[in-house]
């Protein structure tokens, strides 16, 4: 049973790896005009809403919106917000059979487990009047 565990454990960064990245049209296709909500260690943390032009409304659940948009970088995907536009978030992303899994490049040991899941989740901006 313990050498299962291992080899399980030992196979989980081979198994993203064998995952393609998805591209900036992948990415676009698989998006464009859903929500999707963001979950860490399966935590909601943050919705987003994607639009045409690679446009996007973020929200940390708090009420509080921020446009942005999205941009390939390299192999990233990459992500400019209004409220912080001097600071970037790049990410390499995975499609899984449950939606989305993302490697934020920032994270030095790049081991948190960030995924995100289409829905029709309300997202709300009361700082957009909404």
């Amino acid at each position: 049973m313990r050498h299962a565990l291992l080899i399980a454990l030992l196979l989980a960064p081979a198994t993203l790896a064998a995952q393609d990245m998805l591209g900036p049209d992948e990415f676009a296709e698989i998006t464009d005009g859903n929500t999707y909500t963001f979950l860490l260690d399966g935590e909601p943390y943050g919705i987003e809403r994607y639009m045409a032009d690679q446009k996007v409304i973020w929200s940390f659940l708090d009420g509080e919106c921020s446009l942005g948009t999205w941009y390939p970088e390299g192999e990233a995907i990459c992500f400019r917000y209004d409220h912080d536009p001097e600071n970037p978030q790049c990410w390499e992303i995975y499609e899984t059979d449950v939606g989305l899994r993302t490697v934020f490049l920032e994270e030095p040991a790049r081991s948190l487990d960030y995924e995100a899941r289409q829905g029709d989740e309300e997202l709300v901006c009361e700082n957009f009047g909404s």
